[in-house]
């Protein structure tokens, strides 16, 4: 397909041997073919165009700007057929697809039908052929059943995600498996409570389990048959359930009592053989390795979703800090005096409207990308995205008593980093914009909120406002800071006295930092 595009005076062409093309600024997990950059209107993608029974058609892609064929807008009205010499125009980009006169002959001859082939499928049948149906010896189909329930549970922990639905039909294939078993139930100890929770049971309808003894074979480190007539005093749920005989075995780990499995039967005449009591014990120990193995894949689910947490707002260094002393990892927080740094982008709101949404989150976060690694070098915590403005902390969840130094340190390093990243963007023909940086310190309450899986650090006080205003009050390229700050680091930068307007609070007094001196 031959496309003759333009922008801004400068004539281009895409030639390649396509039916399909796909018009469009780049962007990430999406394939362009004819990209128009530097036109910032044109979306990501923006339009197609292809070929199909030898026409030409096109459809917009849901673009912002839209799309134009000869002056009309299609944008939602689906295809559109084109004609030789349809101009189509993309934000500011003029194309023109050049059809051919000779259109393919839609009544060429085609093969009125497509034989189809169906692969031969062959089964090979010569062991099923001569099977004899074998009649077992008496036993031998529990014996079977034994150790089909033995085969089947390492099978059973690959295949089944969900613990509990595991553990069900461990007690639901424990109750077919042995003889005597009516009933059947598995309980696991809840670490935080000492209590026994009820995980699986059969029936379904009704649980019958003595936690007293299953209390005892967690106590004992062993597994028991148990018979009515055995004990001179029993009462509470073995009377309720009318558990004649039962057999308890202990879900051990390491050491540890996970939990307990039991059956039972209600009848006075049933009977359980050490041969049930072992295939129970070994049955308990598979279960035990598959609570285990979800309990420490929950813990490592919860160190991961935690260091994630804290990686987002600290620096490599001091997360690791923080969870090697995890004591100190824990909600709540404390007064103390902390610098705060706070950027924001100049006239982002009237810069946004003009670009796609794409676009905007892609510009941040090649902004944030530069940003943030300066703020974790000077060991500064990020509070907070809002927006496009940057919260960021110095002296805290650690006391730093050079946080003030390295807060404006930061600043300063940020304002030339953005300088270089504009003209990096400017070369590529993309939005580039400025910051404004306020810099303040002073007693804020700070600290973990959240739940204990979910926690966020964060900052409140009235330091945290003055330094918003601060940040309002800077120019494009400009570092403002307070004169708490610069009475701690007047030693280091050159700066100028300014004043800057708030609505609220009158004029507040503030320092220009030109340049570090140290």
């Amino acid at each position: 397909m031959r496309i003759v595009y333009s922008y801004q005076g400068k004539e281009e062409v895409f030639d390649q041997e396509k039916a399909e093309v796909i018009i469009g600024r780049p962007k990430e997990g999406v394939t362009v073919d004819l990209d128009p950059s530097p036109d910032q209107k044109v979306s990501r993608p923006h339009a197609r165009v292809w070929v199909e029974n030898g026409q030409y058609w096109i459809e917009d892609l849901n673009s912002q700007h839209g799309t134009q064929v000869n002056g009309e807008e299609i944008k939602g009205k689906g295809e559109r057929r084109l004609q030789a010499g349809n101009s189509i125009r993309i934000g500011e980009t003029t194309l023109r697809v050049e059809i051919p006169k000779a259109q393919v002959d839609i009544n060429a001859t085609l093969p009125l039908e497509t034989p189809v082939v169906e692969p031969e499928i062959k089964i090979a049948a010569a062991l099923s052929a001569n099977v004899v149906p074998l009649t077992p010896p008496e036993g031998a189909a529990t014996d079977r059943a034994r150790l089909a329930l033995l085969y089947e549970l390492p099978l059973q922990f690959g295949a089944e995600i969900q613990l509990e639905t595991l553990l069900q039909k461990i007690v639901e294939r424990l109750v077919e498996v042995i003889p005597g078993a009516t009933r059947g139930a598995l309980l696991l100890r809840d670490r935080d409570r000492n209590t026994l929770l009820l995980k699986a049971h059969v029936p379904a309808d009704e649980p019958a389990v003595s936690e007293i003894l299953a209390r005892r074979a967690m106590e004992q480190r062993e597994g028991f048959i148990w018979r009515r007539s055995d004990e001179s005093n029993v009462s509470g749920s073995i009377v309720r359930y009318q558990i004649e005989t039962g057999m308890y075995a202990p879900l051990l780990w390491q050491g540890e009592a996970l939990g307990a499995v039991c059956v039972d039967n209600p009848q006075a005449d049933s009977t359980f053989t050490d041969d049930d009591l072992r295939l129970l014990l070994t049955v308990a120990h598979y279960a035990a390795m598959a609570v285990a193995n979800q309990q420490m894949q929950e813990e490592l689910r919860r160190e991961a979703a935690i260091k994630s947490n804290l990686l987002r707002q600290f620096s490599p260094k001091i997360a690791e800090r923080l969870l090697t002393h995890r004591g100190r990892l824990r909600l709540g927080g404390e007064r103390s005096e902390v610098t705060i740094l706070c950027s924001d982008i100049r006239g982002f709101t009237n810069l946004s409207k003009e670009m796609e949404p794409d676009d905007v989150v892609e510009m941040l976060n090649d902004y944030f990308a530069r940003l943030i690694p300066i703020i974790f070098a000077h060991d500064g915590t990020v509070d907070k995205f809002v927006g496009d403005a940057i919260l960021a902390v110095f002296g805290s969840p650690e006391p730093d008593t050079e946080q003030h130094q390295k807060a404006v340190r930061a600043a300063l390093e940020m304002q030339a980093a953005m300088a270089v990243l504009n003209a990096e963007r400017q070369k590529r023909n993309d939005v580039t914009c400025d910051i404004g940086i306020g810099v303040h310190c002073g007693e804020v309450l700070h600290g973990f909120i959240g739940a204990s899986d979910r926690m966020e650090f964060t900052v409140i006080g009235d330091a945290v406002n003055r330094a918003a205003h601060y940040c309002d009050g800077a120019r494009a390229g400009e570092v403002l800071i307070s004169p708490e700050v610069h009475q701690r680091v007047w030693k280091i930068v050159q700066a100028e006295k300014t004043a800057i307007k708030t609505k609220h609070e009158g004029d507040l007094a503030a320092y220009r930092v030109k340049a570090l001196t140290a």
